[in-house]
Order: structure tokens, then sequence, then C-alpha cells
């Protein structure tokens, strides 16, 4: 036969000790998702930048200028919202330079009080 009172009768103790642990735990879970969308958030800056950079040029028609390549990488930053004006087109001894600095918040600013500045920079050399 199987005693079920002792299990039932904790006086407490399993709430005290849920009490405890949860915010810990919650703090954690909710870290590694903040900080997978901080990583996302990076690698689909680097494939924008990279996008644009060979974009301008391999293919004069889509991105023949800076104005272009920007609006090129922008639409690029699949998920992201960040306007044309942040991308910066040059050229550089490497060949065509485009780079993006964005600032990242976090979701739960309370918990999580910090600012990340995310850069990506790609320089693509130019066509012989």
């Amino acid at each position: 036969m199987i005693r079920w009172r002792g299990y039932l009768d904790s006086s407490g103790s399993i709430a005290v000790e849920v009490a405890i642990l949860l915010p810990v735990v919650l703090l954690f879970v909710l870290g590694l998702a903040e900080f997978g969308r901080a990583i996302w958030t990076k690698a689909t800056l680097n494939y924008a930048v990279e996008a644009a950079a060979r974009c301008s040029v391999v293919d004069a028609n889509l991105c023949g200028s800076a104005g272009q390549t920007q609006s090129y990488a922008a639409s690029r930053a699949a998920g992201l919202s960040i306007p044309a004006s942040l991308f910066t087109v040059s050229t550089a001894g490497c060949g065509t330079q485009v780079s993006v600095t964005v600032p990242f918040e976090f979701v739960a600013q309370g918990m999580l009080p910090y600012t990340l500045s995310l850069t990506a920079t790609a320089c693509y050399p130019a066509q012989m």
C-alpha cells in the first residue's frame, strides 16, 4: 500500500524552494534567449554587409551608387528594421567596404539593463 499522506504534507517547503529557485531559473532562460537573439542579429548584420559589398562590385545595375548599396544592405537584413542610412559605403584599400553599427537593446530592460553595440564590416575586392 502506498502512503500518499507523507507526500502531500510538506508544510510549505516546496513553495519556499520554488520561490527561491524560480527567479534564478527564469533569469537564466531569459538570458539564454536574449544572447541568442543578439548572436542572430550579429549574424544577420554580417550577411547584410557582405551581400551589399559583393553587390556593389558585381552588379552595377542594382548597386551602382552608394545609396543603392545602402538600400540593398537594408533589404538583406531580414527580420530587422534597420534604416538604410545606418549603412556606410566607402572605397578602401581592400575594395568596396560596407559597414554598420546598430545599438542592441535587450527586451527585458529591468532584468538585463545592458545595451550592446553590434558592428559588422565587410570588404569586397574590385574585379579586374
